[in-house]
């Protein structure tokens, strides 16, 4: 079971927004600061598509069938994972976590997992499929204490 051990990092996520995280107390008063925040901006499919679907012709005469359009959001989605997997290599490539707790959305976990390099995925001690993006840092503090405290 991961505990909160000072200078643990979490990272909490969704498909959106990802706060990094520093643990600066102990597992037992969890007081995390924020080492970074990212966000990106995302609109609806419809507002990012420049086209309507396109249409190509059937075997019959003066049948057409509609072909699916890029869904440019989902793909917006799964970059941010991805440059998410960057960023946490090249922070621990610096150096700068031993230890992260990974809580994110449970799309963008499954996505974050796969592009997680070795670096990085050795230095994981625990994960939480839950958004928390929205919640004050106080409360996100109490959830994780109640999640990852060994002794609760």
């Amino acid at each position: 079971m991961a505990t909160l051990t000072n200078g643990t990092w979490v990272l909490i996520a969704d498909s959106e927004k990802a706060l990094f995280l520093r643990n600066i107390l102990d597992a037992i008063n969890p007081d995390l600061e924020v080492v970074k925040k990212e966000e990106q901006d995302n609109p609806s499919n419809y507002e990012q598509s420049a086209n309507r679907p396109g249409r190509m012709h059937d075997g019959g005469a003066g049948q057409l069938s509609a072909m699916d359009d890029t869904d440019w959001h989902q793909l917006a989605k799964d970059r941010f994972a991805d440059d998410l997997a960057d960023k946490l290599y090249h922070y621990a490539h610096k150096g700068a976590f031993d230890r992260i707790v990974l809580v994110a959305s449970s799309g963008t976990l499954g996505h974050l997992r796969k592009k997680l390099h070795k670096e990085v995925e050795e230095r994981v001690v625990g994960e939480l499929s839950k958004d928390l993006t929205n919640h004050p840092l106080d409360k996100v503090e109490k959830m994780l204490k109640k999640e990852f405290d060994p002794h609760l």
